[in-house]
């Protein structure tokens, strides 16, 4: 939880708002592959990916 708040300051002093987007969609996808790795109810989602 440290990282994502230490993750926010940068941001928010940097003025790098724009990498928000492409931050949230990068945990999106690795929660994706670590769920089709874990069970195989995700498995069909990936290959259509």
């Amino acid at each position: 939880m440290e990282l994502l708040r230490e993750l926010w300051a940068f941001l928010r002093v940097r003025k790098k708002f724009w990498l928000a987007p492409i931050i949230i969609a990068l945990l999106f996808l690795a929660a994706i592959f670590w769920l089709a790795g874990t069970s195989g109810v995700v498995s069909p989602f990936i290959y259509m990916l």
